[in-house]
């Protein structure tokens, strides 16, 4: 995962592969760092629990290592095909946020920057979610007005 693709020039309205303009590559790790940029855009998802030996470490701050944190970015891997790329994701989701709903609306959103960032087609993206993060404030919320005297 760590070779280059040459794709096309990322202009507005074109698609990745041969142009009059000429070629440009694009790492893996470039692509990665789009992704893991792009994940944590949504307000309810964030770094992927510390690991230790390949397994996530859920309330690993008491051994003393870093803990899940939902400002820093998550873990992301990227395989790029030509124009093609097929994106692995590791993040933490904050209670009691929907997982469902916000895996969705992260794939979403990485989908869309990647393509309008890199002009590649994004074949899939896989998440997996390594902690819940609790003890982390929300986004502020309205007042729901169909709510009567609690």
């Amino acid at each position: 995962m760590t070779g280059a693709t040459a794709v096309g020039l990322a202009v507005p309205g074109s698609r990745a592969g041969p142009t009059d303009l000429g070629m440009i590559s694009i790492n893996d790790q470039v692509v990665e760092k789009m992704a893991a940029q792009a994940a944590a855009e949504i307000p309810d998802a964030g770094a992927a629990a510390p690991r230790v030996l390949g397994r996530s470490v859920t309330g690993a701050a008491a051994l003393g290592a870093r803990t899940t944190s939902l400002t820093a970015l998550p873990k992301a891997s990227a395989d790029v095909d030509g124009s093609t790329v097929v994106l692995d994701l590791l993040i933490s989701v904050r209670w009691p946020a929907s997982v469902p709903e916000v895996t969705s609306a992260v794939r979403e959103r990485v989908r869309s920057r990647i393509s309008e960032l890199s002009g590649l087609t994004v074949a899939e993206v896989s998440i997996s979610v390594t902690d819940l993060a609790t003890g982390h404030p929300g986004p502020a919320r309205l007042p729901d007005s169909g709510r009567t005297g609690i």
